[in-house]
This record gives C-alpha cells, sequence and structure tokens, in this order.
C-alpha cells in the first residue's frame, strides 16, 4: 500500500446499495460483476491519486491528498458503472485525521463513512468541509442528523441525480451521541434482526451502566428509514406515574392522545422503563391496537407481556472494553497512553461495563492506569463525572446502581443487600442459609439485573454492584457467612481425609473467594477460634493446589491473632502451615511447627489429624536430608495407617516410602513401593494420588537411564493431571516432561523447563530437590546445544506459559 496522505486528507467510502438483492437477482453472476465493479473503482481511484486504505466485502476506504482528485475519482467510479447491474454509493468528507501505524484515526474517518451510509446506489453525497475545498456546483440537500454525530451535518450532491430522500435521522427525535458505539457488533445484528424478522416488542435489559440506552439509540438509528413515521425517543426517567406512560408516549410523537397512534407506522424507544413497569400491561394493549408500531424498550428487567422478546447485554468482552477505554481517554488526555496489560486490568476490575470505563476514562487526565488500579479498591467513590451533558444518574456509578437499588420493594432491598456478602458466585442452598433470601427473591432480583444466574446454577453480582451492597450491609450478614463457609471447609476436609477428593476440591474452587471473604472478616474482627479453624482445615485444598504463597499469607494472619482459641484449632492451623512450610521448601521450620501441633492433636483426640501430621513430618524429616529419622517415622505411620483400616493414609505413605527408596538410592525398593502405591491409588479411584505416584516413577527411570518408561509414565501422568482441579506434583512432572522431550526436541525441552519454574514460582512452591537436579542437567546441556540466543527465546515463551498451555505443550511433545 503507498503511504497515506497526511496533513488535509479526503476521505471516500463507497459500498454497493442492496447488495444481497443482487446476490439472489444474478446468482452465479455476481462473482462476475462484483469483481468488474472492484476493477472500476480501483481504476477510477489509482488515476486520481487515491490511496486504498481498507476493503471490507463491497465496500472501499480511499484517501486523497485533494478534494478535487476524491470528486473527480468518485464522478469516474460512477460514469465506468453507469452500464452494469451495480449501483454503488460513495460518500466524500475532508478533515485532518491523526495517521497510526494502523490507518487513521479519528472522528473525520466515522463522518465519511456516516455520510455514505445516507445516500442511495448511484448517489455522490459530499460534506460541506469537502464543498468549501471546490468549486461550487453542487447541489445543496440541507442539514441531516446523521447516526454518531452530534451536530447536523450539511449536505450537498455531486451531479443533478433524482434520489430519494436521504437515509438520515431528520423524521425522528433520537439523541445523538457524539462517540460512536464501540463494540456490540454481534448484539446490535442480534436486535437488528428480531426487528427486522417481525418482532414487535424488543427489551434490552441488563444492570445500570451496561449501555442500554446507547445501544438502543444505534439501534433506532439503523432502522429509521423502515419506518414512515420515524423512530421516536421516548425518555421515561422523570416519570413515575405508570398511568402517564401511554400519554407521554403520544405527546412525544405528536399525537393528542394515544388513540391517535393507531395511524401510526412508528418506532418507539421507550429509554428506562424500570421505574413505570406497572405500566408493562398498557404496552401490551397498545401492540393490540396499533398494529404497526414496534416498541423498542430499554429496561432492568422485563416487560414479561405476550410477544415480548428480552435481550439481555452482557458486559463488554476484553478487546471492545480496551478500546472503549483508549477512545475515551484520549479524547480527554490526547498523549494518553498505558500498557495493554494494564487496560485489560482495570476493565476487568470495572466488569466490563461501559459507564465504569467512561468515567474511569475521565480520570485519566489525572492519574495514570497504574494509580486508577491502585485506587479501584473502592470503585464507586472513584467513578464520577464533571460532564455537564449527561443524566445526574449517569455521573458517577453509585448513582446509576442506586437508582436501581430504590426501584425494590423492601423484601428485595433485604435481599439484594444481603447477598452482596457473598464472593464470586453462590449456590441457592447457600443464599437461604446466610441471607433467608428464596428462589422468588433470587429471580426477582436476576429479573431487575442486578444479579445474574449462571448456567451451573449458581448466581453472582458484578463487582461494581456488590460493593454498593456492600456498603449498606449489617455486621450480622457477615457472621452467618463466615459460619456458613467454616462449616463448608471443615465437612470439605473430612471428606478430602476420606478421599472424596475431585468432587470435594472442585466444589471448593467454586467456593474459593467465599471462603477468602469468610476469612478476611475473621481476621479483620479478630475471631481467632474461627480463623484458625479455616485456615486449619482449608490446608487439603491450599496443598493440592499447590497455593504456597496466599496459605501462608493466610496462617501469618491468623496465627497473629490474640483472641481466645481453642487448643485444637491452633494445633491445626500450625500442623497446616508446617505441611505449607514444605511445599515452600522450609522443611526444618515445617518441621518445628508439625512437633509443636501433634501432642495437641492428641489430647483433642484427632486421630486422623495426628497420623496425617506424622506422615507430613516424615515428609519433613526427608526434605531436611535426615532420611533414617523420616523411614523411622513413615513405617510407624504405615503401620497405624495399615492398622486402622486407613486405605488412603496407607496408599500415601506407600507412595512416601518409595520416594525416600529413591532418594536413599535403593531403586529396588523403591520401585516396589511404587508399584504397590500405583495399584492402590488405582483401586481407591484417586487420579491425583495416582498422577503423584507416576511422577516418582517416571523420575525413578530415569534415573535408572530409562527415558522411554519416563516417557510413559509422564505420558499417563499429565493426562490425568489435565482435567484435576489438584496441581501437587505438576511442576516436578513438567520439569520431568522437559527432561525427556529435550533429549530429542531441545528448544521444546527448554520452554517446559521454563513453564514448570515459572508457574511454581508464581504459587511461591519449592520443586523437590531430585527433579530439580536433573532439570539443571538437562537445562545446561540443552542451553550448550542450541545457544544462548535461541535458549533465551524459548525460556521467554515458556515463562508465559498458562498451566493448561504448558499441559498441552508437554502432552503433545511426549507423543
Amino acid at each position: 500500500m503507498s503511504a497515506l496522505p497526511s496533513g488535509t486528507v479526503t476521505f471516500l467510502f463507497t459500498d454497493i446499495e442492496g447488495s444481497t438483492r443482487l446476490l439472489h437477482e444474478l446468482g452465479d453472476d455476481y462473482a462476475a460483476a462484483l469483481a468488474e465493479h472492484r476493477r472500476v473503482l480501483r481504476k477510477a481511484f489509482a488515476e486520481h491519486g487515491g490511496v486504498e486504505v481498507d476493503t471490507q466485502g463491497d465496500a472501499f476506504f480511499v484517501a486523497f491528498a485533494r478534494a478535487s482528485d476524491a470528486l473527480a475519482a468518485a464522478d469516474a467510479a460512477r460514469r465506468g458503472l453507469d452500464d452494469g447491474a451495480i449501483r454503488v454509493r460513495m460518500g466524500v468528507h475532508t478533515g485532518e485525521p491523526v495517521v497510526t501505524d494502523e490507518g487513521y484515526v479519528g472522528i473525520d474517518v466515522h463522518r465519511a463513512a456516516r455520510i455514505a451510509a445516507a445516500g442511495h446506489g448511484g448517489q455522490i453525497l459530499v460534506s460541506r468541509a469537502t464543498r468549501d475545498l471546490v468549486s461550487d456546483g453542487l447541489l445543496d440537500l440541507g442539514e441531516h442528523r446523521l447516526k454518531d454525530l452530534a451536530a447536523p451535518e450539511r449536505i450537498y450532491q455531486l451531479g443533478d441525480g433524482d434520489f430519494p430522500p436521504l437515509k438520515s435521522l431528520n423524521n425522528t427525535n433520537l439523541p445523538l451521541p457524539g462517540e460512536p458505539l464501540v463494540g456490540r457488533t454481534k448484539e446490535l445484528a442480534d436486535v437488528l434482526r428480531l426487528l427486522r424478522d417481525g418482532t414487535r416488542i424488543v427489551t434490552i435489559t441488563g444492570p445500570g451502566g451496561i449501555g442500554k440506552t446507547r445501544f438502543a439509540l444505534d439501534v433506532a438509528a439503523e432502522v429509521v428509514e423502515s419506518y414512515a413515521d420515524g423512530a421516536w425517543w421516548i425518555g421515561l426517567a422523570p416519570v413515575r406515574d405508570p398511568k402517564l406512560v401511554l400519554q407521554t408516549i403520544a405527546t412525544t410523537v405528536g399525537a393528542t392522545s394515544e388513540l391517535e397512534l393507531r395511524d401510526k407506522e412508528a418506532l418507539l424507544l421507550l429509554d428506562n422503563f424500570e421505574q413505570v413497569v406497572a405500566a408493562a400491561p398498557d404496552l401490551a394493549a397498545l401492540q393490540g391496537t396499533c398494529r404497526d408500531v414496534t416498541l423498542l424498550v430499554t429496561s432492568r428487567e422485563p416487560l414479561h407481556v405476550a410477544g415480548e422478546r428480552e435481550y439481555p447485554l452482557a458486559p463488554l468482552p476484553e478487546a471492545p472494553a480496551v478500546e472503549l477505554l483508549r477512545q475515551r481517554a484520549a479524547a480527554i488526555a490526547p498523549a494518553f497512553d498505558a500498557d495493554y496489560a494494564h487496560l485489560v486490568e482495570l476493565c476487568d476490575r470495572l466488569d466490563g461495563l461501559p459507564l465504569a470505563i467512561e468515567l474511569a476514562a475521565a480520570r485519566t487526565k489525572a492519574l495514570s492506569v497504574e494509580n486508577l488500579l491502585e485506587r479501584l479498591d473502592r470503585r464507586l467513590p472513584l467513578l464520577t463525572s464533571r460532564r455537564r451533558d449527561v443524566d445526574d444518574r449517569q455521573r458517577t456509578l453509585r448513582a446509576t446502581i442506586e437508582w436501581s437499588y430504590e426501584l425494590l420493594d423492601e423484601v428485595e432491598k433485604a435481599a439484594f443487600v444481603d447477598l452482596s456478602v457473598f464472593a464470586g458466585s453462590f449456590d441457592a442452598v447457600a443464599a437461604e442459609a446466610v441471607c433467608g433470601a428464596g428462589l422468588d427473591e433470587l429471580e426477582s432480583l436476576v429479573d431487575k439485573s442486578l444479579l445474574h444466574a449462571r448456567e451451573d446454577g449458581r448466581f453472582f453480582m458484578l463487582e461494581t454492584i456488590r460493593e454498593y451492597g456492600g456498603s449498606l450491609l449489617a455486621d450480622a450478614v457477615h457472621e452467618r457467612h463466615l459460619d456458613y463457609f467454616l462449616g463448608v471447609v471443615v465437612d470439605a476436609e473430612v471428606a478430602l481425609g476420606d478421599d472424596r477428593s475431585e468432587d470435594t476440591l472442585a466444589m471448593l474452587a467454586l467456593e474459593e473467594n467465599n471462603i477468602r471473604a469468610a476469612l478476611e472478616y475473621a481476621c479483620d474482627t479478630g475471631a481467632a477460634e474461627r480463623a484458625l479453624m479455616l485456615v486449619g482445615s482449608n490446608w487439603r485444598f491450599w496443598s493440592s493446589r499447590a497455593q504456597v504463597s496466599e496459605a501462608k499469607g493466610w496462617y501469618d494472619r491468623a496465627l497473629a491473632l490474640h483472641g481466645p482459641a481453642s487448643p485444637r484449632a491452633r494445633a491445626r492451623a500450625l500442623y497446616a502451615l508446617g505441611e505449607i512450610e514444605q511445599g515452600a521448601g522450609q522443611f526444618e521450620r515445617g518441621r518445628e511447627l508439625i512437633e509443636e501441633a501433634i501432642p495437641a492433636l492428641r489430647a483433642a483426640d484427632d486421630e486422623r489429624w495426628v497420623l496425617s501430621a506424622m506422615n507430613h513430618l516424615g515428609s519433613a524429616y526427608l526434605g531436611s536430608g535426615d532420611t533414617a529419622r523420616a523411614r523411622e517415622v513413615f513405617e510407624e505411620t504405615l503401620s497405624l495407617a495399615r492398622a486402622g483400616g486407613n486405605d488412603l493414609l496407607t496408599e500415601i505413605v506407600t507412595s512416601n516410602l518409595g520416594f525416600l527408596a529413591l532418594v536413599d538410592g535403593r531403586y529396588d525398593d523403591a520401585q516396589a513401593f511404587l508399584d504397590e502405591a500405583y495399584d492402590r491409588a488405582r483401586q481407591l479411584g484417586r487420579p491425583g494420588g495416582t498422577a503423584l505416584v507416576l511422577e516418582n516413577l517416571a523420575l525413578l527411570a530415569l534415573l535408572r537411564d530409562d527415558p522411554a518408561a519416563a516417557r510413559r509414565h509422564l505420558r499417563e501422568c499429565l493426562e490425568l493431571f489435565a482435567p484435576l482441579h489438584s496441581d501437587a506434583g505438576l511442576f516436578e512432572s513438567l520439569l520431568l516432561a522437559a527432561v525427556v522431550v529435550g533429549r530429542d526436541e531441545p528448544r521444546r525441552g527448554i520452554r517446559l523447563d521454563s513453564a514448570g519454574r515459572a508457574l511454581a514460582a508464581e504459587r511461591g512452591y519449592e520443586v523437590s530437590a531430585p527433579e530439580l537436579e536433573l532439570a539443571d542437567e538437562a537445562l545446561a546441556r540443552v542451553r550448550a546445544e542450541v545457544g544462548d540466543p535461541a535458549f533465551t527465546d524459548e525460556w521467554s515463551l515458556g515463562r508465559h506459559l498458562s498451566r493448561d498451555a504448558a499441559l498441552e505443550l508437554a502432552l503433545q511433545s511426549l507423543d
């Protein structure tokens, strides 16, 4: 592509009128006609110095350094198509756009496109800015309101052809936003399809700040020419009496009463219907008598009338959310620039709510994105706007949410506030137990867009909305929430101890944010007993997920509390911290904590806990290098586990004895223990335990110089890990996979090694010494083989792999 013109640039947009109809009419001949159309246009553009900026389907976007060249090219293109079946509409506009690496940016691009869209096939429309640069002789078509342009545009026509009225917004009172809609392409197509298919009541629903009004205005602007009497915006925010809705509609469209609406063929955009939702039956009656009236409604809850199609508007996905933030920030601070990852994080923290994003963008004049992220712990006071051209409710996010809250009845208000205690998602059982909220209240709040239902039956609030409810929340609800999730965690620990592992781990993963919130409240209020029981009972989850850093933070906070706590609760926390410390490679510290905990656990008659603590004490001795003491403790624990019929602990300790024998160099003993542990884990149906044994078998195979066996074990091991909620042993497995793969594919080996170490470091987890020694040796070998530049590239790629991506790479490489 030639260099784009800069400075004063004239844009030419073209597209084919009725391309879908032509496709059906011409059939197989359409492709040839389209190709000829492209040839003619490109020839005309090239002969007059045009630079093709973009081509999408049958549309062209071309830039010219001179306005006269653009008009000459448009005229030549039209004349070249005179004898063909294809008729092209064109729009020409001149401005001073910004040129970036990705092309032109700025309102002039949108203005040119909107001017073109207002025309008809064979018509060339010209903006006033272009007309002022060329000799007169253009036909003045007057001022027209165009979609996405706040002020009317005076439009001229090149040539004296006779065309229908322009497709502008003159036959409407739609308020025109000054900026184009960002994203929502699929949503726009969906709703337009509903309207064009004859749906006569479409209700756009969603929480405050989701952009319902802005979206609905774009929908109405797209179809205004389809209605003989236009599209009309009826703002209902000031209306409180449902009995006034029909009269407000009639007055807005110029009728003396609602009866005169019977003669109208119009689209009515009823905006902010939620506070007059009791008037929904009146709308249904209106539909019955006014057969040519279509209703497009924005509301935080559906109307629940016959013929209605609800269209819930979701938060913006990542890419359009970031684009919205960039556009709005650049309009306020032209030099705005920020790291993409920070922009993604900011939009994510704002729930992808367009209003929240726009309010955050308004702050970028004074605050960097990093500053905004630091302050987002309290979103509502931060997100305000000083703009005078917006409704008071839209100037702060708090006011927008408060509007929804005030429309609730007293039962709904209480349920909404109480349910804000849940962090992340929750189920109906928890809602009833903690908040006394039944299905009726849940469904009502979902209807009003203050609560969302997931496909798995759980519910959640957007964080911006939850924060508002949380500001009104009573301590008693926090107390019930803490007690409820303490019970969940204690019961889950028993289930995990009885080997109901995968389902229980999946459940705890779902409730992880609620458990964190309960811990936060317990620690903040000094509830030592409950905080210690929570951290003491949740250790199996944190350990299985290798979440070492997070777990240590909670143990430090809980153990530092000075409130009253039972010896049993403190002993559980000490033992659990000791196990977590081993995951961080702090074996001596782990040993000290577990030795301190065991007498108290015995005194509390927690025999199952005592045996578990003894097993981890053996691991602490092993990690510290005292293999003799480790063996002694493991054998004693195994004897007690077998005597007590504890099959789960028997399998675990057998596996640990196999690892101990491996470290001691007693490979035959190691093989025997690990084979037995593998069989036991399979019989118990423990995929996580089986994967751990396979990782040790792969390590043993490598130490015996049997890479083929190691490959087989690792393949089975990683296949088991893939769907699990457990990561204990995963990082070691990835490092061993790197050793095996690196023998034949050194670059992949480097990438896998890097991924395994990075994922472990992210969790604060210390990889076991035997695996690390083998990995270090292999890494030094492949680095020498590929050279430093290639090593650095692969290492960088590996350290950015996610857990699932690293697993996929390992499994592919082990095939």
